[in-house]
């Protein structure tokens, strides 16, 4: 029992772990996530939205930190019991998001692991069984080293986690496991192999026949029995297809229309980034345009992409802006502004606006 309770204690804890982690580098795609949870089509919880980013935080780096406690053996009844409650909440979220079919990427291992509702679902599962087991025999939990170090392995390792998500929030992620990350080709990213997976739908019928309404598929053709009614028709999706891992990329203005292929094609090109330009700080467009026009006299070519453009924003900037879906604005980069470097479409470079 002794050697089980420690291959299950170091499998959970490298879960919560690795989970945190690749959140932690990019808790900004934690914070997307949570707004879309808060959403009115969600849990309506709107009044909590201006709080997503601390929110995001406050989870990613309690959900980091009991894993590394649960490895090193820091507080193991608090810490499984801790895990318990936390698993409760992720179980009843992927639950909620699985069978409603809501927020249908949860993001529970950000973007470095793509999971379907149900696996997510599933694996949760998995765990909160695990982690009952732990609970049950927490006394075989002990620590690895002594009190004293694992007591400051504990505090310090926890302190680190969130010094590097203030950075990382300051700046860019650390590790960028996203379609737009530095030597991805964008055009590339677009494309879909010969032979990917098409997606596969069901169709249900619903005609009334004889006073009562019935269930159909499509083999029934049920549009063809004598006398019967047209009620409904939903559409079930048996199988998904591949999407390209970028599927909403595209540039354009009332002027020039969509330049999207002539930017991809350029040799050389500069995008300023903003997803949301009204809550650019003064700070940051001083910055942003001083770069662009130094970018500009050197000869380089410079353009903005933006998901908001009206006259008054327009006014405010050195650079010709374009309008770009916000949320593929908040994919190619975490920072508000920033600015990426093209090279005939592929990503040489990525700089917060802090960074200029």
């Amino acid at each position: 029992m002794k050697y089980l309770v420690q291959f299950i204690r170091i499998i959970v804890a490298l879960t919560f772990m690795f989970s945190g982690f690749v959140k932690l580098v990019d808790p900004i795609g934690t914070k997307i996530k949570m707004l879309e949870y808060f959403g009115e089509d969600v849990l309506n919880i709107n009044f909590l939205a201006p709080y997503a980013l601390e929110i995001s935080i406050f989870l990613i780096l309690v959900e980091f930190a009991l894993g590394i406690w649960l490895l090193i053996g820091y507080q193991p009844k608090f810490t499984v019991r801790a895990l318990l409650v936390l698993i409760s909440i992720f179980l009843f979220l992927t639950w909620y998001s699985a069978y409603y079919n809501k927020v249908t990427d949860c993001g529970c291992f950000g973007d470095a692991v793509k999971l379907s509702t149900w696996e997510t679902f599933y694996k949760n599962v998995i765990l909160i069984v695990l982690i009952l087991f732990l609970n049950w025999h927490s006394s075989y939990i002990t620590p690895w080293f002594k009190k004293s170090l694992t007591t400051g392995l504990a505090h310090g390792l926890t302190l680190a986690a969130l010094l590097l998500m203030i950075y990382t929030v300051r700046h860019l992620p650390l590790i960028d496991f996203r379609p737009y990350a530095i030597g991805k080709n964008i055009e590339a990213g677009m494309r879909t192999p010969p032979h990917a997976p098409q997606a596969k739908f069901k169709d249900i019928w619903f005609y009334k026949v004889n006073g009562k309404v019935r269930k159909y598929s499509s083999v029934d053709e049920p549009w063809n029995i004598k006398g019967a009614e047209f009620v409904d028709r939903k559409t079930i999706t048996l199988q998904e297809g591949y999407t390209p891992p970028i599927h909403d990329f595209s540039i354009e203005n009332e002027t020039d229309g969509d330049i999207t292929q002539s930017v991809l094609k350029a040799p050389e090109i500069y995008l300023i980034v903003s997803y949301n330009p009204d809550k650019m700080s003064p700070e940051a467009r001083k910055i942003i345009n001083r770069y662009a026009r130094k970018l500009k006299t050197n000869g380089h070519r410079v353009i903005g992409l933006f998901a908001i453009i009206d006259d008054g924003i327009s006014q405010k900037f050195d650079f010709p802006l374009y309008l770009t879906d916000a949320t593929t604005l908040k994919t190619m980069i975490r920072s508000n502004p920033g600015v990426i470097k093209l090279q005939t479409g592929t990503v040489i470079d990525k700089e917060a606006w802090r960074d200029l």
